[in-house]
């Protein structure tokens, strides 16, 4: 299979998603780190996860189902 160049094999890619701002920095994401735009930006969401800065809010009613 002859090699096709890089350029004319991009221009057949159909993008699904439609480009949105990285939810860090605001900058446009990239397919390889969607939805953020670099590795850094998808580690500080990361962080944000793990250290408790995002939390789920739950009401006392499910808390008493359970």
């Amino acid at each position: 299979m002859p090699e096709q160049n890089n350029d004319s094999f991009k221009k057949n890619i159909t993008h699904l998603k439609t480009p949105k701002p990285c939810p860090i920095c605001q900058k446009q994401s990239k397919a390889e780190f969607h939805p953020f735009c670099s590795l850094r930006c998808a580690n500080v969401d990361l962080n944000r996860w793990l250290s408790g800065a995002y939390v789920i809010p739950a009401s006392d009613e499910e808390l008493e189902e359970e």
